[in-house]
C-alpha cells in the first residue's frame, strides 16, 4: 500500500481513539478505583469484555483456560497483531504499576485497529492477560495456545519517562518451609529444634551471597511464618524469596546457589527444609528493535520523544511475563510517561499519577501509538519481514513455558 494510504489509516485510528477518549478514560479510572489481585480481576474482566461487546466485537470470556482472561478478534487472514491488556493490581498500594493505563490503552488501540482491520486486510487479537504481578497469567495462557500465532505482540507500560524498553530480569519465586521441634522455651529449650533460627540463618546466608552475585542480579525475601508464641520453640518457619538474573539461562545457576544457602541453615539448627519453586519463571523481555523503532516514530508524531535507556541511563528495572511472550512472538514493551522523572513504580505515589490526568493522557497517546504501529505492520510488508527476520536471528535455547 502507498504511504498516503498508511497516513490516512493512521489519521483514521487516531480519530477513532479521540472519539472514544471519554470512554477509555472512564475505563482506566474505574479499574484504578477497583484494584484487584492476581486471578481475582473480576471487575476489570467484566468491564473490559462488556465494553468490547458494546463496541461490536465478539468476546470470549475466560479465554485459554484462565478465568479472568479474555480475547476479542477482528479482521481476516492478514498479518495478525496481538494487543495485550494487563489489569491486576498490587496488595496494599493498588495500581502502583499503572495497569489501569495498560488496560485502557490496549483497549483503545484494539478497538481502533479492529475498525479498520477488514479494510486494510489485517487481523487483530485483543488479549486480556491477568495476573502479571507474580501470577504468570500470560504463561498460563501461552500453555493453552494464546501465543501460537501472530506477527507481533505489543503493550505499553506506564513509567516516569518515555522509554523504548524496560530493563528486565528473569525471575522465579521460591517458598521454603523449615521444620523443627517444639519445646517449652523456658522449661526445656534443649528439647527443641528452632525452625525460626533456621529461617533466620538461611536469610543471613543469602545476605552473604548477595556480595558475590552480578550487579544486575537480585535476591530478596521475607519471613512469612516465625512461630506461634515466644515461649514455644518454633516448630515451623517459612519464607518467600524472589531470585532474579539477566536471563533464564543465568537464572538457573543463581537458583542453585540460593537453595544451597537456604539449605545450609538446616544442619546448623537440626531442622529440615521443604522448598517449592513457583510453577513458572518469568523470562527477560527481548524487545524487537525494528518494531520498537516503528513505535517510537509514531510516538514522536504525537509529540512524545521516546529514549533508549541504554544511551540515556534512565532505566526502569523489573520483571514481567511479557518476557515469556517475547520468546514466542516478536514483541515490544515500551514505557509511557505518566509521572515526573524519579517517581518509582510500585509505590503509592506512582499509583496516584496512574489515576491522574497524566495517566489519562498516556492512555490516549499509548492507544494511538500502538494503533499506528499496527497500521505500519498491515500496510508495509517489508516491516513485517524485518520484524520477523530479527526475531528469527535470536537463539531460542530455553523452554519459556516449562
Amino acid at each position: 500500500m502507498t504511504k498516503s494510504t498508511a497516513s490516512q489509516a493512521k489519521a483514521g485510528v487516531s480519530a477513532l481513539i479521540d472519539e472514544r477518549a471519554d470512554l477509555l478514560v472512564s475505563v482506566s479510572r474505574a479499574i484504578h478505583a477497583h484494584p484487584e489481585l492476581n486471578y481475582h480481576e473480576v471487575f476489570a474482566h467484566d468491564l473490559l469484555t462488556r465494553t468490547l461487546h458494546d463496541q461490536g466485537l465478539v468476546v470470549q470470556q475466560s479465554a485459554y483456560g484462565v478465568a479472568t482472561a479474555f480475547e476479542a478478534v477482528a479482521g481476516g487472514s492478514g498479518p495478525e497483531v496481538l494487543v495485550l491488556l494487563e489489569y491486576d493490581a498490587l496488595p496494599g498500594i493498588g495500581h502502583g504499576c499503572g495497569h489501569n493505563v495498560i488496560a485502557a490503552a490496549g483497549l483503545g488501540a484494539g478497538l481502533a485497529a479492529a475498525a479498520l482491520a477488514d479494510e486494510l486486510g489485517g487481523r487483530v487479537r485483543i488479549l486480556g492477560t491477568p495476573a502479571e504481578e507474580g501470577g504468570g497469567g500470560k504463561i498460563a495462557m501461552a500453555r493453552n495456545g494464546a501465543f501460537d500465532s501472530g506477527v507481533a505482540a505489543m503493550m505499553v507500560h506506564p513509567a516516569d519517562a518515555e522509554l523504548l524498553r524496560m530493563d528486565s530480569l528473569a525471575i522465579q519465586a521460591i517458598d521454603v518451609v523449615y521444620h523443627g521441634r517444639e519445646a517449652h522455651a523456658s522449661a526445656a529449650p534443649w528439647e527443641g529444634r528452632n525452625a525460626l533460627d533456621a529461617a533466620v540463618l538461611g536469610y543471613m546466608n543469602v545476605a552473604a551471597l548477595r556480595q558475590h552475585i552480578r550487579p544486575s542480579e537480585r535476591v530478596h525475601g521475607i519471613i512469612t511464618d516465625g512461630g506461634e508464641k515466644p515461649n514455644i520453640v518454633p516448630r515451623r518457619a517459612a519464607a518467600s524469596w524472589y531470585v532474579r538474573s539477566e536471563s533464564l539461562a543465568s537464572l538457573q545457576v543463581l537458583k542453585q546457589r540460593v537453595v544451597a544457602c537456604l539449605e545450609g541453615a538446616t544442619s546448623a539448627c537440626g531442622c529440615s527444609m521443604d522448598a517449592h519453586w513457583e510453577n513458572h519463571s518469568y523470562a527477560e523481555v527481548r524487545d524487537n528493535e525494528v518494531l520498537a523503532g516503528a513505535y517510537a516514530n509514531n510516538m514522536a508524531a504525537l509529540g512524545r520523544t521516546v529514549t533508549d535507556p541504554r544511551t540515556t541511563g534512565h532505566r526502569v528495572l523489573g520483571s514481567t511475563d511479557m518476557g515469556n511472550v517475547s520468546y514466542l512472538v516478536p514483541s515490544i514493551h515500551p514505557m509511557v510517561a505518566v509521572a515526573p522523572a524519579g517517581t518509582p513504580i510500585h509505590t503509592r505515589e506512582f499509583a496516584e499519577y496512574a489515576g491522574s490526568e497524566a495517566g489519562d493522557r498516556a492512555v490516549i497517546d499509548g492507544a494511538k501509538a500502538m494503533a499506528m504501529t499496527i497500521i505500519d505492520l498491515w500496510t508495509d510488508p517489508t516491516l513485517c519481514e524485518r520484524v520477523n527476520g530479527e526475531f528469527a536471528r535470536i537463539p531460542q535455547g530455553v523452554d519459556v513455558l516449562a
